[in-house]
């Protein structure tokens, strides 16, 4: 595999705050665009979600941005009442569920983070929520946390790989979480079979592997997702995050194969430091991965295009 860098397509400008991490992407081919939705940061410690439409033959010409979040915060106490970003996103039987990660607050450690879905009847531009509680969340084995979900619709069954907690760790006087990647089951998308099944494991246990993007090409298919240390990950650097690769024939089963996730860390710009948060699609016959580079997306996020 070898990726073939495109560039950054948008850059944390206009009164929203700061663009746009965890790039979401949903093609509208009758619209002649690629709607991407994005979480933005009105301040350090809020998250909201909206999107971002991008000429489907020119993905560097932005169409259209809504002037507001197209997500209200969770109430007081919910799990999303401090923060809602965007995982993946489907269509399916005329609506599209967007599954998104809601964030709060903690005491004991600085959050929790769960999974939501919010479901759309005119093509993914205005959403309600499905429900006030999570749909994947911490479990009697899984006691952390399961967010950031890649949701793969196959032989009519709903398949979810997410970031599943396995530790906080007190480092410089300073709580740091770590995931590896679970698996869990569905029959309609929405009631989720969460089986404690690892599909990416930790290498350390002070690794965290966070967003998993899949897609088949030929008999195979093929997972990227970010994965980075515990220790000076916000500032560049070694442990800060990385695109990983792994393969399975059967969706169960995976390899992890770090070093053939063809893509790297660039030599100078917005991408030099660290690569994190990937999404990929088809489309006008290329495979193209999206993702967000240096400070977690603060400098926006850009493209590359499989080549090989």
């Amino acid at each position: 595999m070898k990726w073939e860098k495109k560039g950054l397509i948008v850059t944390p400008q206009g009164g929203q705050g700061l663009y746009n991490s965890h790039p979401t992407p949903l093609i509208k081919e009758k619209e002649g665009i690629v709607r991407i939705y994005v979480s933005i940061r009105p301040q350090q410690t809020l998250s909201l979600t909206t999107y971002v439409d991008l000429d489907i033959y020119d993905l560097t010409k932005i169409v259209y941005m809504p002037p507001k979040p197209i997500l209200e915060l969770g109430e007081r106490g919910m799990f999303d009442e401090h923060g809602i970003m965007p995982a993946s996103v489907i269509e399916n039987d005329g609506l599209v569920y967007l599954y998104y990660s809601g964030w709060q607050r903690s005491v004991g450690v600085p959050y929790n983070n769960n999974t939501g879905v919010a479901i759309s009847e005119d093509g993914g531009v205005t959403f309600r929520k499905y429900s006030k509680g999570p749909i994947l969340s911490r479990t009697m084995h899984e006691v952390y946390s399961a967010t950031s979900p890649l949701v793969l619709k196959h032989q009519d069954k709903w398949h979810a790989w997410y970031s599943s907690g396995t530790h906080w760790h007190l480092l410089n006087d300073k709580l740091e979480h770590t995931y590896d990647i679970k698996y869990a089951l569905s029959d309609d998308g929405l009631h989720w079979l969460q089986t404690n099944e690892i599909a990416i494991k930790q290498r350390d246990e002070f690794e965290a592997i966070n967003r998993p993007a899949i897609i088949e090409i030929g008999a195979t298919f093929h997972m990227w997702y970010c994965y980075r240390g515990s220790v000076g990950f916000r500032h560049g650097g070694q442990e800060s995050y990385r695109l990983g690769y792994a393969y399975s024939v059967d969706l169960k089963n995976w390899t992890r194969a770090d070093d053939q996730a063809g893509i790297a860390l660039s030599d100078s710009g917005w991408d030099s430091e660290m690569m994190e948060y990937p999404s990929i699609i088809s489309l006008n016959g290329d495979v193209l991965i999206f993702y967000n580079g240096n400070g977690f997306g603060k400098e926006g996020f850009g493209y590359a295009k499989l080549v090989m």
